[in-house]
């Protein structure tokens, strides 16, 4: 199975469309996972949204701990009040890094690759990462939310 190709560009209008909610895991889904899972390696990449190659599907992969954590039709339950300021990079603006405010906690609802409901509580850098690739559901990039630019 191959890669898929990452969309770039702050102004492409592929990545600043909302994506469509998953109503069920068929063949097709779980070939899109399985390319994003190669695709977020090969990349080297800590979250992968669908809508970066080209899918508008709400499906994210993050690395938690490690893990590639797949989240079909994620939702973001809870905000922390609690926010810090952080750079963050995307694999579809390659090559550029801003100073992005988030709440340090969140609570996630969302299906697993077997469409079963799940709940996370994350923090740090694992909520900073779903929140970032939900933005991306929503056709929203990092670069909307800015604090400073830094090249």
């Amino acid at each position: 199975m191959q890669y898929l190709e990452i969309i770039t560009g702050e102004n492409n209008p592929k990545l600043r469309k909302n994506s469509a909610e998953v109503q069920k895991i068929s063949q097709q889904e779980k070939k899109i996972i399985q390319q994003m899972k190669i695709t977020i390696d090969k990349k080297k990449g800590i979250g992968l949204a669908a809508p970066q190659v080209g899918i508008l599907k709400r499906i994210i992969l993050a690395k938690i701990n490690g893990k590639k954590i797949v989240m079909i039709n994620p939702k973001i339950t809870e905000f922390s009040l609690q926010e810090k300021s952080m750079e963050e990079g995307c694999l579809s603006i390659p090559g550029f890094f801003a100073q992005v405010i988030r709440s340090t906690e969140i609570q996630v609802k969302f299906q697993d690759e077997d469409f079963v409901e799940q709940i996370l509580n994350l923090s740090d850098i694992d909520a900073r990462v779903v929140q970032h690739e939900i933005d991306h559901l929503n056709g929203i990039l990092f670069v909307d939310r800015i604090e400073t630019k830094k090249f």
